[in-house]
């Protein structure tokens, strides 16, 4: 038999929710899909001509390349940290064609085979593949619910050694909605100091606040203030990454990108062998680059569209919920996703099962995100409003019959 590489020995076996989604396809009965997160399908009004326009560049029909990516469209994200309240510089600046590839070039500029990244748990799975990919183990810190998500400080600061190379954060976190908070990133400095760690933070998300301090009304103290961005750290090493996938929500087009940061000795030895890394591959193409600021200004038309769905699916969720209802949802503060609390009589896989089977609505359970307990369902915030409110309507009924 043929010997492939051990990395990409990947589990085959579909796993029961993909059986039940198959089943249904098969029998040609309707799904409401409530993990729907791809915004193309979710009927948002984009500017059409002007993201074709873009892409339509004739200096793109010159081959010119620059390893950290073309000096405008690097100039187009130095403006838009600019308006978050960031001074990044452009040769801080790498563009990548995806967030994946960005983790993947941060991750080989930062740990030898075998060497450790610590990661939040819960979030995406899709760092289990890309630590494969890339030769790197990944070693879980916890984030812990107490009617807010947290970081558990004293369960990372348990997990460093001297073969921990970079802490993870997701800001806000995916699928718990979680941001970092200023207390939390304090620590993680701290961190990065004594063990000479690197901090990569993934902000595609953070465009997306359910509501803004200033609505709130509450007092914020210093401490708790979520963090806006990480991109002008200079505390450690940092490594920002964002793309126009969620920022202009277009992930269709493939563009992202990395922002360095950090002490000034450590960050011009980052930015060279980033440099090389970039170099070797030359990824991004000419007619992205050329239209990424027009594409990146479109966000000022999708955002606003895209966080009224949030907020209004959001609401329906929380007037949906009764306090007598067995589902409860955990709070959160931005993204694109819910997580609902369900009774532990079941598992989160087989609650989501059986909703998609009587209901012929599709829920991600929880251990899909690595949630440490049972009984939790993900959802998308994302669907239009007639088909989110339906599809909640039968997950509650079901829910609440057989509990």
């Amino acid at each position: 038999m043929f010997r492939f590489a051990s990395r990409t020995n990947w589990p085959k076996v579909p796993n029961a929710l993909s059986v039940a989604i198959e089943e249904r396809h098969r029998r040609r009965l309707p799904i409401l899909d409530l993990t729907e997160s791809n915004p193309t399908r979710c009927n948002f009004v984009y500017d059409t001509k002007e993201i074709l326009d873009a892409l339509a560049d004739p200096r793109s029909l010159t081959y010119s390349p620059d390893p950290r990516g073309l000096l405008s469209a690097r100039e187009a994200v130095r403006d838009y940290y600019a308006a978050r309240g960031a001074a990044v510089r452009p040769e801080q600046i790498f563009l990548t064609t995806s967030t994946s590839e960005a983790y993947s070039y941060v991750f080989r500029l930062l740990a030898n085979p075998g060497e450790k990244i610590l990661v939040p748990r819960p979030s995406y799975p899709l760092f289990d593949f890309l630590a494969r990919l890339d030769s790197v183990e990944l070693v879980e810190y916890p984030l812990t619910y107490d009617g807010r998500w947290r970081i558990d400080l004293h369960e990372l600061t348990k997990k460093l050694d001297s073969q921990v190379r970079a802490v993870l954060v997701v800001n806000p976190n995916n699928p718990t909605g979680s941001f970092l908070h200023q207390e939390e990133l304090e620590s993680l400095l701290d961190c990065a100091d004594q063990w000479q760690l690197a901090i990569i933070c993934d902000e595609v998300f953070a465009d997306y606040v359910f509501q803004d301090h200033s609505e709130s009304g509450a007092a914020i103290s210093p401490a708790t203030a979520r963090v806006v961005s990480l991109s002008a750290t200079n505390d450690a090493l940092t490594f920002t990454l964002s793309g126009l996938s969620k920022i202009s929500a277009l992930p269709q087009v493939k563009l992202a990108w990395i922002v360095a940061s950090g002490p000034p000795e450590a960050l011009r030895e980052a930015l060279v062998r980033l440099e090389v890394i970039a170099d070797t591959y030359l990824s991004v193409s000419a007619p992205l680059a050329w239209a990424l600021p027009r594409l990146l200004a479109t966000r000022h038309a999708i955002r606003p569209q895209v966080l009224q769905r949030l907020r209004s699916n959001l609401r329906c969720l929380d007037e949906s919920l009764t306090s007598a209802s067995p589902v409860t949802r955990l709070h959160s503060e931005g993204g694109w996703y819910a997580v609902l609390r369900l009774p532990g009589m079941r598992s989160d896989e087989e609650w989501a099962v059986e909703i998609l089977r009587r209901e012929g609505v599709l829920t991600h359970p929880g251990h899909f995100y690595d949630f440490s307990s049972d009984g939790q369902l993900v959802i998308s915030l994302l669907p239009l409003q007639e088909v989110f409110a339906e599809g909640l309507e039968k997950l509650l009924r079901y829910v609440e019959s057989n509990s």
